[in-house]
Parts: structure tokens; sequence; C-alpha cells
């Protein structure tokens, strides 16, 4: 009996097709999540000490840095975050603010220079009860959105087609950055 089959699983078969994305796992099971909220297993900490290839580092600040969501919504789904480990906005200095404001803005300007996006979703999840993966290090997404994006994959499959390698994402998004706005 093969277990991929319809005819192999319990119940009546039906219309549906299944996408498997057994990738996500890892998202689901916590990877890359730390275990204590510590610098030394926090990945946002991590990313700055690695290549920006390595550590999917789209632009280095002096206070800041905007680092490539690892698990994306969205192709050039961004994250801005601090290099230092706080966890509440609250808890930013006067410079870290404006770069963490400034960085946000200039990764809006990149991503419609290189992606073309019709809007954006930007937004702080600060606790685990809000929704923050990883509550320990303060990030803000930036999540370009198009027409259409949201459709029946995510919705009833809870699956994401994404149509981009996250690595040739940072690649653009990385070289416009540097060639300046």
């Amino acid at each position: 009996m093969d277990a991929e089959s319809p005819s192999g699983l319990p119940g009546v078969p039906d219309a549906f097709q299944r996408l498997w994305t057994p990738h996500r796992m890892v998202y689901i099971d916590g990877e890359n999540k730390p275990s204590a909220p510590d610098e030394a297993s926090c990945p946002f900490c991590r990313a700055p000490a690695t290549t920006d290839a390595d550590g999917l580092v789209v632009h280095r600040g002096e206070t800041c840095y905007v680092v490539m969501n690892l698990y994306p919504y969205n192709p050039g789904h961004l994250l801005v975050c601090p290099y230092r480990h706080v966890s509440l906005y609250s808890d930013l200095t006067t410079a870290e603010t404006a770069e963490f404001a400034a960085l946000t803005q200039e990764g809006m300007r990149v991503l419609t220079d290189v992606s073309h996006p019709m809007g954006f979703n930007i937004g702080i999840n600060q606790g685990e009860v809000a929704g923050a993966g990883i509550a320990a290090h303060l990030h803000q997404h930036i999540v370009p959105r198009w027409q259409g994006d949201s459709n029946f994959m995510p919705v009833i499959a809870q699956t994401k087609a994404l149509p981009q390698l996250i690595e040739d994402a940072r690649a653009r998004l990385a070289e416009r950055w540097a060639a300046g706005s």
C-alpha cells in the first residue's frame, strides 16, 4: 500500500492535491529559536558575527542591521534588528530608535526598487503571547505585498509558495542597498 496514494489513506479520497512542505517543520519545531533568552543562543546576535551571505544580512548600520527572514511570509521579507540584545521597543536608545526607523524606511525603498510590491506589512510582535517567534531580541518585519499573494494556499493548505530563493533575494536587495538611494 502506497502511503502517498489517496487510496492508501483512511477515509474517502477527495479532490484536493497535496503540496507537502516538510522543510517548514524546522520552523514549527522551533529550530533557531533560542531555548534561553541569552545572547549566545540568539540568532539575531549571531547573524552579524558571520559573513553577510551566511547570516542573510542585507545591510549593516551603526546600531541596527537588516536581515532576511529565514521563514519568510513573502519573497523579500526583511527584519530590522538592533545589534544590542533587547526585547522591547521601549528599551532602544534614542540613536537605535532613529536608525531602526530609518532602516525600515530604506528597506521599503529598496524593496520597492527591486521587487515592485503593491504594499507592505510593517510590524513588531513583542512577547511570545503577541506572536514573537524570538521574543528575546527585538525585530521589526517589513513584508512586501502584492495583489493576490494571499490566496487559498496559506488559508486552506497552510502552505506558502515562494517563487524566489532566499539567497537570491538577499543578494539582489544587498546589491541595491549598497548602490545607495
